[in-house]
């Protein structure tokens, strides 16, 4: 395949990648209903198991999507390395080409992996996106003159991204309280007009360029921006139904990495929902890091499960417990789409205010409690701070 020929897809997570397979087998299967809709994705998720026609997904074969050209762009931290590259053996089987190039992990390697992409970007009539807030992906897009932008599913993040875009604000992560001080502000300023032209790109319909949102996420497009419903057909095509098990599993988030819930709270409010609901299983969030895992298991006596693929495989994949209880975070949107049928009952647990750090964005609370009230088809749980204190 030639660069020329190929959509062109920049991924940096197993999530992303994953949502880049969702976005090729609905579009394969709804190739014929290719234009945009504007307005809402739907919130109720699709009921019924999708259709398996011999040898391939619902509503298509092999060969019903054009195959994408994959390039992943990996972190640096181990679990997600590992994670992309199952995805990665996943995608080379539905026939997809993957290239893997190191943008991280060395002073050169950003200007390495420009240099090696500058061509394929260029020449790309469509690319799909699965961080619109990665820097490094907005430098490329500087270089993008495709006549089609995708921006597939990175999470709850999409629901940011929609939102600013809908502003014109700036495309920074909701979690982060700016500041960095003189250096920090420097930084910006120089970097600002390479997020401002990639900014644009997302707004350039003027320019005869169709921009679409590809999302599970309960979201309203702005004006010019088109949105298709990821309710993972392909995964339920290729998975499952799973076994359930007698007992509740609980899903990890990584609000204490990113500096948004205090420790303490977060393994208080974990042991009170293990001793609720009898959960056994700890689904931990890639990011997690090893010692706060460690403190869970001895404080909770559940086993710690890292998943060598994202969530919503493994849940289809199976076993499963017949309750999955998470705390406000994108599974509580993408797992009533991937167990569609299956009797799982998906549960979300809010966060309590007073969990907060003294750090975390002044939009943390507001942008956790949307996460949590607008999922669907879930079981809600509210938070008990008395149960949690420590």
């Amino acid at each position: 395949m030639t660069p020329t020929a190929a959509t062109l897809a920049l991924v940096e997570s197993p999530v992303q990648l994953l949502n880049a397979l969702e976005w090729a087998h609905a579009r394969g299967a709804d190739d014929a209903a290719r234009g945009p809709l504007l307005g809402s994705v739907p919130r109720q998720p699709a009921h019924r198991e999708a259709h398996r026609e011999p040898g391939g997904g619902a509503g298509g074969g092999p060969g019903a999507a054009a195959p994408l050209r994959i390039v992943v762009l990996p972190p640096t931290d181990p679990m997600s390395r590992g994670q992309l590259r199952r995805m990665a053996g996943l995608a080379r089987d539905e026939g997809h080409e993957v290239r893997w190039q190191e943008a991280r992990g060395g002073k050169l390697a950003p200007f390495k992996a420009l240099v090696a992409l500058v061509r394929e970007v260029r020449a790309a009539r469509r690319v799909v996106i699965g961080d619109p807030f990665s820097r490094y992906v907005q430098l490329l897009l500087t270089l993008v003159r495709a006549d089609e932008l995708v921006v597939v599913d990175d999470g709850t993040a999409t629901m940011e991204f929609i939102d600013r875009a809908a502003r014109g604000e700036r495309l920074v992560r909701w979690h982060r309280a700016g500041g960095g001080g003189l250096p920090g502000r420097i930084r910006e300023l120089a970097y600002a007009p390479v997020s401002g032209t990639a900014r644009r790109r997302f707004t350039a319909v003027r320019e005869g360029r169709r921009v679409e949102v590809f999302t599970s996420m309960p979201v309203t497009a702005p004006p010019g921006m088109g949105l298709r419903l990821n309710d993972f057909g392909w995964t339920r095509s290729r998975f499952g139904p799973p076994r359930l098990t007698k007992g509740t599993d609980l899903v990890g988030t990584s609000l204490v990495e990113t500096g948004v819930v205090d420790p303490d709270r977060y393994l208080a409010a974990v042991r009170a929902l293990a001793r609720e609901h009898g959960a056994t299983r700890y689904f931990a969030h890639r990011r997690e890091s090893p010692d706060k895992l460690r403190a869970l298991s001895e404080a909770t006596g559940l086993e710690i499960v890292r998943p060598d693929l994202p969530l919503e495989l493994i849940a289809r994949r199976g076993p499963v417990g017949r309750t999955v209880v998470s705390f406000p975070s994108t599974v509580v949107h993408t797992l009533p789409y991937a167990l569609a049928g299956t009797g799982v009952t998906v549960a979300v647990r809010e966060i309590d205010p007073a969990w907060l750090t003294r750090d975390a964005s002044p939009r943390a609370r507001g942008f956790l409690a949307g996460v949590a009230g607008t999922a669907r088809d879930v079981r809600r749980l509210p938070a008990h701070t008395a149960q949690t204190a420590r």
